[in-house]
């Protein structure tokens, strides 16, 4: 698997920002009320990540490090704006759905996490291409959550009838309580999924982590399966 290939599967699979690394959860409980705002706000975020990912893997040896996260939140504030004024000219129903949310973009933990660990740091094309990953990430995760509470909460998905009309809401899927259990259960589910594959002697796609609290592996000196000594060699011979 080459390096573009594999950021994009990180991304999606191993450390998706919804399910996995547990990022960006206040527009993910916010605006999925219905799919096409979950795909709405996932697209937004994605296009967003991939040109600030781009322009500040291009910029990496120039920004000084004192002044490298303002920044980056004036990039991606730049890229936010542009994309605020696209959704209100050509999309106006889904940017008074997605409301305040779109400005949120800039102070999105996603993205200034990506920019400030990945493309600060590595040449244009794979930072474009983390970008990609993640941004679709964020995009699945989003629009299964709308998918799942529009579907419950009223009948439809994408807007299209498909309950019958014997079918009664339950309209609290579509309040907040609906989005946190919506999301506790397709991050169980997946988990189980990870479990499962697990016992079977298959690799399950990994954290970000090691899936423990980072003080368990400090008092251990091991981080990652990794000694914490042999990391800071190869990060101070980097």
């Amino acid at each position: 698997m080459n390096k573009c290939t594999e950021r994009i599967f990180n991304g999606l699979v191993k450390e998706n920002p919804t399910f996995v690394l547990m990022l960006g959860m206040c527009p993910t409980l916010a605006v999925t009320t219905s799919a096409i705002n979950g795909i709405g706000m996932g697209l937004s975020t994605t296009a967003v990540l991939i040109m600030s990912n781009m322009l500040i893997s291009m910029l990496r040896k120039i920004i000084p490090d004192s002044v490298r996260m303002p920044a980056f939140i004036v990039v991606v504030a730049s890229f936010v704006t542009i994309v605020d004024f696209l959704l209100e000219g050509f999309v106006p129903g889904l940017y008074d759905s997605l409301g305040l949310y779109i400005p949120l973009i800039v102070v999105n933990c996603i993205i200034l996490g990506r920019a400030e660990s990945y493309a600060s740091k590595n040449p244009v094309l794979p930072s474009v291409f983390d970008g990609i990953g993640m941004g679709l990430g964020f995009t699945v995760g989003l629009t299964c959550i709308g998918i799942v509470r529009e579907l419950i909460g009223a009948g439809q998905i994408f807007g299209r009838q498909i309950m019958p009309d014997s079918y009664e809401p339950l309209t609290i899927f579509i309040l907040a309580p609906g989005a946190f259990f919506v999301l506790a259960c397709l991050v169980a589910l997946q988990n189980k999924i990870k479990n499962h594959l697990a016992k079977k002697g298959k690799k399950a796609p990994q954290n970000a982590g090691c899936g423990e609290g980072c003080a368990s592996c400090a008092g251990r000196g091991i981080c990652g399966g990794h000694l914490v000594s042999d990391i800071k060699k190869e990060e101070e011979g980097a």
